[in-house]
């Protein structure tokens, strides 16, 4: 193909790229403005938007307050990335590589950050005694699938996400190379639902959580509008396990928080008590 592109002996940034998400990719690292980010009362405060890496801290909260942890209460901000909040400084104070979701535990003497989704729901389960075994074999195997996420994600959103929904232009060899990756991602959560209720066995735990924000989501035609594409409908088990996740009320209400678009119902853009969510919904009522 003598029109096929060539790399250059060394690159150089000259433009933006990366087609709706472009204004969120540099090639360089720390932040562009000084920005303070607000403090609530509670224990935690969560700095997020609710994309899959984002409602996994939002869900792994709302599942603690829901088995009774009362000191997980939190107080969640919105950071819109298309702004470029998270170049912010206080937010790059908190999460040097300027993603979402950031973390600030505030519950003890000296204060906390955490960031990477993964890193906030082990700290969270660990630091609560919930939604992960404590017997050794279990919790290495929910470990597993945790980190099963979070090296196979990145193929799913920015490998087949990226080139079939936001690049500037389609292209077959990435679209296909991507695709093929991500079905055969299903296929390997298939073939483990087969035999369990859940990912890493009979207890719902971090591992769930991790893995529905993703490919729950795309089961659930909710990811990228490619349901039809992939025929999420052949992977029966991830089928049955994504809808019995979705149903559970705290992931209901997780995937509310730090949402500003979509359907009004949807959306809880700030979250700072349980109460929220129930004036959100008289709001929606009234209007």
């Amino acid at each position: 193909m003598s029109d096929s592109y060539q790399p250059p002996k060394v690159w150089t940034w000259e433009s933006e790229s990366g087609g709706k998400f472009a204004s969120t990719n540099r090639p360089i690292a720390g932040p562009t403005h000084d920005q303070e980010l607000p403090v609530g009362e509670h224990p935690f405060q969560l700095y997020s938007m609710a994309t899959p890496n984002g409602v996994k801290a939002t869900i792994m909260f709302e599942e603690l307050l829901a088995l009774g942890h009362s000191g997980a209460e939190y107080d969640a901000w919105p950071i819109r990335i298309g702004d470029g909040d998270q170049f912010g400084s206080d937010f790059v104070a908190i999460n040097p590589n300027s993603k979402i979701p950031a973390l600030m535990d505030i519950s003890g003497d000296t204060p906390v950050r955490v960031f990477e989704s993964g890193s906030i729901l082990l700290h969270l389960a660990d630091k609560f005694g919930a939604l992960i075994p404590k017997e050794p074999a279990k919790r290495v195997e929910v470990m597993n699938w945790l980190f099963w996420q979070m090296g196979s994600a990145p193929y799913l959103g920015g490998g087949f996400g990226h080139f079939y929904a936001y690049a500037p232009e389609k292209m077959e060899y990435p679209i296909n190379r991507f695709a093929m990756e991500t079905k055969r991602q299903l296929d390997v959560l298939d073939r483990q639902l087969a035999d369990n209720a859940y990912i890493a066995g009979d207890e719902y735990s971090i591992a769930d959580i991790a893995i529905y924000a993703w490919y729950g989501a795309l089961a659930e035609g909710k990811l990228y509008d490619a349901a039809e594409f992939l025929s999420v409908q052949d992977y029966p088990h991830v089928q049955r396990w994504a809808k019995s996740i979705a149903e559970r009320p705290a992931v209901k209400r997780g995937r509310m928080v730090n949402r500003f678009w979509g359907e009004p119902h949807e959306q809880l853009i700030e979250r700072h008590s349980a109460s929220d969510f129930d004036t959100n919904t008289e709001d929606k009522r009234a209007d």
